[in-house]
Parts: C-alpha cells; structure tokens; sequence
C-alpha cells in the first residue's frame, strides 16, 4: 500500500509541474504562423547587395537597388563626388524600376545585365543617372558630343522580352552574363572600341517601344512600302494549249501469200 501510495504521489507532482512550465514554454516558443522565409530572404538580400556594391558605387546603393527591384518601389542612389578643395558634394538620383516586383533571381539577372550593357558601352563605374539608363533606358551624351542608347533592360522586360532574348540583343549569352557581367561587357567594350568612356549627361525620357525600328527600317531588308497587293497583281496570261498529236494510222491487215 505504501509503494502505491508514493507512486500516485510522484505521478501527481509530475503533473503539477508540467503544469507550471507550460506557460512558460508558451511565452518563449515561436507562434506558429511566423514566416520561416525571412531569414532566407534577409541572407539573399545581403549577398546580393555585397556582390554588387562595386558597381553600385557603395554598400548603400546596392543595397537600395536590391530593395527596390525585389519590391518595385522607388530607388534613390547617391553620388558623392569629391571637390577641388577636399570638400564632397553628394547628389542623390531617385527613380521607380519599370518593372514591378521580382523575386531575387530576377534582381540578379537584371544587375548583371544593366552592369553588363554600361561595361560595352566602356563604363565601368557608373554614376547613379547611368545605372537609371540601364536600367530603364535612356541617353547618355558623350564628352565630344555623341551619343549611347541604352533601351534598359527593365524596360525591355515590362514589354514582355525573356532574359535571354534581352541578353542576346545586346550581343551576350545570358549564361556568360550570370558568371561575370563586367568581363563580357569590358570584352565587347574593346571590340568596339568603347574604353574610359566620359559622359556628360544622360538624358531619359524616351520609352523602350519607341526606340525599336520599325521592320521596313531594318537594313539589309527590301522595303515593302509601296508594293502592289497580292491580291491586285495582273493574272498571268494563259498558256496556250498545245494541238492534239495526230492519230497513227492503223496498220494494214496482212494479207494472205498467194497458194496460201
């Protein structure tokens, strides 16, 4: 009786004290409804901002890029430039992505090739108005007066081009792009002759539709413009027909040897 009666004591002290922790337990446990994601997405966003803040020209302004692409929302980047007398003067460029949200795949690809189309264009450290442009597509106005059309790749992208078609109509393979954008844009800024370019101004407003040719002013290709329609060209004259073969005459009955 004892050994029960100890055992049933035991059993009920175990239970109190469960008891006691459970809301203890409660207070320091996650709700079960927080977001498991956002750990992940906090890592991606850092290692994104890290890789491209070189372009960027700071940690900030990758930073504000990387936001700003993932949410679709405004992207102020900041130029700080360095003065005769040591002093530094900051200017800051505010745009919205032509683009609306996109996952950080996207971001990636977009940053490789806006970094991609400024290095061709022999523009290795871009201020906060070229990465606009190559962003969302603009002018930039040379130091000797002419002139690089960038289309932007956001641009070309809310008009409903792939990555890779945007990639190959700068003359790229988006999959040399994603391992170094700076070194195949630097490639073909060499081919082309395109090295240190100094830019005066960039100039925006043009829309990316606006900017593609038309098919009848591609060169190389016969313009079309004023030609008869099909349906209104003259019918071909008739062949004429050729006269009917004359008939072979029947061969003559053999007749019967003489005695036959």
């Amino acid at each position: 009786m004892k050994s029960r009666h100890l055992k049933s004591t035991l059993l009920c002290a175990a239970v109190l004290g469960a008891l006691s922790l459970a809301p203890a337990m409660a207070q320091t446990a996650p709700p079960p409804d927080a977001p498991v994601s956002a750990s992940a997405n906090g890592q991606e966003s850092t290692r994104l901002s890290t890789e491209f803040a070189a372009f960027a020209g700071s940690d900030a302004n990758a930073q504000a890029l990387v936001a700003g692409l993932r949410d679709g929302s405004a992207i102020a980047l900041d130029d700080v430039i360095t003065n005769a007398d040591g002093t530094t003067t900051t200017t800051t460029t505010t745009f919205t992505p032509a683009t609306g949200q996109m996952g950080y795949g996207n971001v990636k690809i977009a940053l490789s090739l806006a970094e991609a189309s400024l290095a061709q264009a022999g523009i290795t450290e871009p201020t906060a108005a070229e990465i606009e442009a190559a962003l969302n597509g603009g002018t930039m106005v040379l130091a000797d007066g002419t002139s690089i059309d960038l289309d932007g790749v956001l641009a070309a992208r809310a008009a409903g081009e792939g990555w890779g078609q945007i990639a190959n109509s700068m003359g790229f393979k988006l999959g040399d792009v994603m391992r170094s954008p700076k070194a195949t844009g630097s490639a073909s800024a060499s081919a082309h002759g395109h090295v240190d370019v100094s830019v005066a101004k960039v100039e925006f407003g043009k829309s990316h539709m606006g900017d593609h040719p038309t098919a009848a002013d591609h060169p190389g290709k016969p313009d079309t413009a004023g030609k008869p329609d099909i349906a209104n060209r003259p019918a071909l004259p008739e062949r004429p027909q050729r006269p009917e073969r004359p008939q072979i005459p029947d061969h003559p009955t053999h007749v019967g040897r003489p005695g036959g």
